[in-house]
């Protein structure tokens, strides 16, 4: 892979790890098998499959799904494992890519060469990371609207996008109108609920306990917290005044509703890529290790995420970070992202390792989405708080959005829970030791306007641990 658009990273929820894409049927033509964010399959008859390329396919599909142009831009072509995810470049061919993918792998990823062995890849038709968030407030495509939402449907639901418990059961009530209907006091129940609730809420929303302690508890006897969250908000799902004449048609209010609430998100689109960190020395042995965490790159910044419990370890808009990678040629593969702090109250510059053999893409692709932030018109920030004031039933302004402002909310960052090399200008220790680099600051950062990166300078009062 060539290029800055290539991404790579944790797979989603629907991975489809023993399903083969291309099934070769003759020497000119082959069955491809196109996958959607809601596991349907578009089989496709194409012929010079080993040329053709990502656009052509791409293409194709459009014109099978009758999908209009904004499609092209609003979503990519992915080839998409248990192992890895890569976003395709229209010039990309899908199958060569497919025939190196155990090369990939091991440049890519750590899997056991049994797992690379057996892995395959699935050819996916998904949201392109480079689609800006303020274009999807302009489709009014029903079809584009309803891939859109599946998609982030399907992250939220494997919490690959962490989100707050009041918001999951708004999202899951705007999925309950979607698959029920509109909602009908006394029906359904919460125990009706209970039976699908896993389509409705995040897996570990929707575990329960068991025997004599659940019993204690009286769980046994009364719907759980999340299922009565769900029905309340289910109750409250506005229905848009009109003509219900066409079911499908009716239903894009709510899969307008449902992206515009995840827009919230601020790693809403992102591109996942999996890792691990350093965990704060604890205890009297001082005892530390890594904890696996996902790195979400989107158009807006970079977010490191807790893999296991599902909450925002650190989140940096590309004013506010610098980075770098180093390599396996150079030293164990690994992103560092650099971002100002404090340290007992000094002002500090905090220093952040994520270990990971796809640091060289998520290198890349923070370089590529700055270079792309560069080139957008100054005003395009302010277009989307425009668009998303005036959208029909869209949720309040960015300023009055309740989940940045709820306390212990999982899309705040956590800086108490990573362990960070915190030094000033010149790389001057305060804590722990020197970055192993030739100079304190990466060049690699972006500064405009206000909340930009700032570097810290040292003064003379300033202790050094």
């Amino acid at each position: 892979m060539d290029g800055t658009e290539d991404n790579a990273g944790q797979p989603g929820p629907a991975d489809r790890s023993h399903r083969s894409s291309v099934s070769s049927v003759g020497a000119r033509a082959a069955d491809v098998l196109v996958y959607l964010a809601d596991d349907t399959v578009v089989p496709l008859a194409m012929e010079n499959l080993p040329s053709l390329t990502a656009h052509e396919l791409h293409q194709t599909v459009r014109e099978v799904l009758q999908l209009p142009d904004v499609a092209l831009d609003a979503f990519a072509l992915w080839l998409v494992s248990p192992l890895l995810e890569v976003q395709l470049k229209p010039k990309h061919q899908p199958y060569k890519l497919g025939r190196q993918w155990q090369e990939l792998l091991l440049r890519f990823t750590d899997a056991p060469d049994d797992d690379v062995a057996m892995d395959e890849p699935s050819l996916q038709f998904r949201r392109n990371v480079f689609f800006p968030k303020r274009r999807e407030l302009q489709i009014h495509d029903k079809e584009v609207l309803r891939l859109l939402y599946e998609e982030a449907k399907s992250n939220v639901l494997a919490a690959r996008y962490p989100c707050d418990v009041e918001d999951c059961e708004a999202l899951g009530a705007l999925v309950c109108r979607v698959q029920l209907g509109p909602y009908q006091p006394g029906q359904p129940t919460a125990c009706a609920l209970r039976e699908k609730l896993d389509s409705f809420l995040p897996a570990h929303l929707c575990k329960r306990g068991h025997g004599l302690f659940a019993a204690l508890r009286g769980r046994g006897t009364k719907a759980g917290t999340g299922e009565q969250g769900l029905l309340n908000a289910y109750s409250r799902v506005k229905e848009v005044a009109g003509s219900e004449s066409e079911h499908e048609a009716s239903l894009s209010p709510h899969y307008r509703a449902y992206l515009l609430k995840c827009h919230e998100l601020p790693f809403y689109g992102s591109a996942f890529f999996h890792g691990e960190i350093d965990k704060p020395a604890q205890g009297f042995l001082h005892r530390g290790g890594q904890k696996p965490v996902s790195v979400a790159i989107s158009l807006e910044g970079v977010h490191v995420i807790d893999s296991r419990e599902k909450h925002v370890l650190l989140g940096l808009r590309f004013q506010e970070l610098s980075w770098d990678h180093t390599s396996p040629e150079e030293e164990e593969s690994a992103l560092w992202l650099e971002f100002d702090g404090d340290s007992e109250g000094t002002p500090v510059n905090k220093l952040l390792k994520v270990y990971s053999k796809q640091a060289e893409l998520m290198s890349s692709l923070i370089e590529y989405c700055i270079e792309l932030s560069q080139a957008a018109e100054p005003a395009a920030p302010q277009e989307s708080a425009a668009g998303a004031a005036s959208a029909p039933g869209n949720s309040p302004p960015a300023t009055q959005r309740p989940q940045l402002r709820r306390q212990g909310s999982v899309v705040c960052s956590r800086i108490q829970h990573l362990s960070t090399i915190d030094y000033v200008e010149e790389g001057e220790q305060i804590k722990r030791v020197k970055p192993r680099r030739s100079t304190s600051f990466f060049s690699r950062q972006l500064s405009l306007g206000q909340g930009s990166y700032t570097v810290v300078q040292p003064t003379e009062s300033l202790e050094q641990g």
